[in-house]
């Protein structure tokens, strides 16, 4: 994602501040509570873009900073966070959005990988995915088997 705070790692990887990937190609997110050693979880993901967004929740309501160019999506700091909530209410608003963000990138690769398969005709039933049951929540039905994910299951707000 150009034009958001990344560095650019020797390995060509992007390196959100307060992100690391674990050997096994997680991103995982932590950070030190002010005033003590204590560290929040702020939990493991699928993309490194759904951790940052999970630190930079935590970073503004524990560190309340005077500039958001310390976030790494500034532009995405929802409206509802309060720097007066407890490091376990952050704890949990920053695991939800960033679970939120992962649930929304599964969603759009589920949408491409549908398009795809719609869209090459490989001698058999062209269109495997019955359009017709598709809801704003991202729910397909494939050869009468339900599949649903929604954002809306991730935001507790």
């Amino acid at each position: 994602m150009s034009g958001f705070a990344a560095e650019e790692r020797s390995s060509g990887e992007t390196k959100y501040k307060g992100v690391r990937r674990r050997r096994w190609g997680k991103w995982v997110s932590e950070i030190r509570v002010p005033g003590s050693q204590e560290r929040l979880w702020l939990g493991s993901y699928s993309t490194p873009e759904a951790a940052a967004i999970a630190h930079d929740l935590a970073f503004y309501c524990l560190r309340r900073p005077s500039s958001l160019t310390a976030l790494n999506f500034p532009s995405m700091l929802p409206p509802y966070v309060s720097p007066n909530m407890s490091p376990k209410s952050i704890q949990r608003a920053a695991s939800d959005a960033g679970m939120a963000v992962d649930a929304a990138h599964m969603i759009r690769q589920e949408t491409r990988a549908t398009e795809n398969v719609m869209s090459v005709d490989m001698g058999v039933e062209s269109e495997p995915w019955d359009n017709e049951h598709h809801s704003s929540c991202g729910s397909w039905e494939k050869q009468g088997e339900p599949l649903s994910i929604s954002v809306d299951d991730y935001l507790y707000f």
